[in-house]
C-alpha cells in the first residue's frame, strides 16, 4: 500500500472531502511530489518530522483543490505556518553518508 493511500482517509477529513473523490489523489500526489522534489525525502512515519511532513501534505493539498479552476487577479497569500514547516522540514533533512570527513578518514 503507497503511503498517499495510507493517508488518504486522514487527508480527506482535512479537506473536508469525500475520500472517494476523484481529484484527491492527484493532489496529494502532486504535494508529495512537491515536496520529495525539492525539500525533503519521505521522513518515517510516527516521528516529528513524518507529522510535519503529512500536515504539509494536508495543506498543500487541500491549497490545491481550493484553489482548482480559480483565476487570481491579485497576488495569492500562504500560509506562514505550512511556509516554516517546510522551510524546517528543508533545514533538518538528514544529509546522507558521502564517504567524506573524520569518519572517512578513519578519524572518530
Amino acid at each position: 500500500m503507497s503511503w498517499a493511500t495510507e493517508h488518504l482517509a486522514e487527508i480527506a477529513v482535512y479537506c473536508k472531502v469525500d475520500a472517494d473523490d476523484a481529484e484527491l489523489p492527484g493532489y496529494i500526489d502532486a504535494a508529495e511530489g512537491y515536496l520529495l522534489s525539492g525539500v525533503c525525502s519521505k521522513p518515517e512515519d510516527g516521528t516529528p518530522r513524518g507529522a510535519m511532513y503529512l500536515l504539509c501534505v494536508k495543506a498543500l493539498a487541500l491549497e490545491q483543490y481550493d484553489r482548482r479552476g480559480v483565476t487570481i487577479d491579485q497576488a495569492a497569500s500562504e500560509n506562514r505556518v505550512v511556509r516554516l514547516m517546510l522551510n524546517q522540514l528543508k533545514l533538518t533533512e538528514p544529509v546522507p553518508e558521502s564517504g567524506t570527513g573524520e569518519a572517512a578518514e578513519g578519524g572518530a
